[in-house]
């Protein structure tokens, strides 16, 4: 525990530029996170009741905290309205001392800066803030590096940068995130590009300032720690949470061949629920773990036979799933 003390970072005192001064004590956001998926009923109804008997199911995890309205929430498919009563729900079941990340991210400043405030007031303790993406033609360093500080200016709560290409298209650059590491309400980052050699280079121009990364795939999450990566908001770990907190014990305590070993295992689960199944395979692993996955709401669909016992192979090939399921 000592050593994963030193690792963590220390809360920061930066004045931010311009006119105005105040200072900001970071919140320390290391440790493993779920972005939950929300559980649907047959008719694509939020499925309140599924979504907190899943919640009760991560407490016996280890688990840091919870990421809400990530992109496995299908936050995209969700109504302004949707979105901030699920992190209202999933306020009253988390306990505290857990802590609530909500995704903020819209397309315009304007409506980001809006849907930020309301989810600190809905019970988030941080806000991840994906990049706006539509026009992405226009997204220089000048106009997010412009968003994100109107976003961290307004916000109540801390808010954390969330760069994942495969979704957007986009790439958050280095030079962006490194200047706006220095703003005293952005503590840091997901990053779900599987660029190692960028993250650590984001993390060199800005640990001084206490600028926390995490990784956003279980695929490499013990490279991301290799590189001083605090933690990781992982997909995989709605069904193997226990295995990811683990791997992160592995890595803070310098236990390095063990934690490769552990590592190679869940890259392959990773990239199936991931990139190459997305939602609907995370979902049905999830029922298979003995989790509320469910229905995506559309047009995202379910699985197709085939693909499903794909999916399944790939589980029992690394020995998470045995053959009965």
């Amino acid at each position: 525990m000592l050593l994963r003390a030193l690792l963590r970072p220390c809360a920061r005192a930066v004045c931010s530029p311009g006119p105005r001064s105040y200072v900001h004590t970071a919140l320390d956001i290391s440790g493993i996170y779920p972005p939950i998926a929300t559980p649907f009923t047959d008719r694509e109804q939020v499925d309140y009741g599924r979504l907190e008997e899943n919640l009760q199911k991560y407490a016996d995890v280890p688990l840091r905290g919870i990421v809400v309205q990530g992109s496995n929430g299908e936050y995209a498919y969700l109504s302004r309205e949707e979105r901030l009563e699920v992190v209202r729900k999933v306020r009253q079941v988390v306990p505290k001392e857990k802590i609530l990340i909500a995704g903020s991210g819209c397309e315009s400043t304007r409506a980001t800066v809006a849907m930020t405030r309301e989810m600190a007031e809905a019970g988030a303790d941080a806000v991840l803030v994906v990049t706006p993406c539509y026009y992405r033609g226009r997204m220089t360093i000048s106009a997010l590096v412009n968003h994100y500080t109107k976003v961290a200016d307004t916000s109540p709560v801390p808010v954390i940068l969330y760069s994942v290409p495969a979704n957007t298209g986009l790439d958050l650059p280095v030079d962006a995130a490194v200047t706006l590491a220095q703003h005293p309400n952005i503590i840091g980052m997901k990053d779900s590009g599987g660029d190692v050699t960028r993250m650590g280079l984001i993390i060199h121009k800005t640990q001084h300032l206490g600028f926390q990364m995490l990784s956003g795939s279980a695929g490499f999450l013990l490279a991301g720690y290799s590189v001083g990566a605090v933690g990781g908001i992982c997909a995989l770990a709605n069904v193997l949470g226990a295995q990811l907190c683990e791997l992160e014990r592995l890595c803070v305590s310098a236990q390095w061949q063990t934690a490769r070993t552990l590592q190679y295992r869940l890259i392959e689960p990773n990239a199936a629920v991931t990139r190459r199944f997305g939602i609907p395979g995370l979902k049905q692993a999830m029922d298979w773990f003995g989790l509320h996955g469910g229905h995506c709401r559309s047009p995202l669909g379910p699985l197709t036979e085939q693909e499903r016992q794909e999916l399944k192979k790939v589980f029992m090939d690394n020995g998470w799933l045995q053959s009965h399921h």
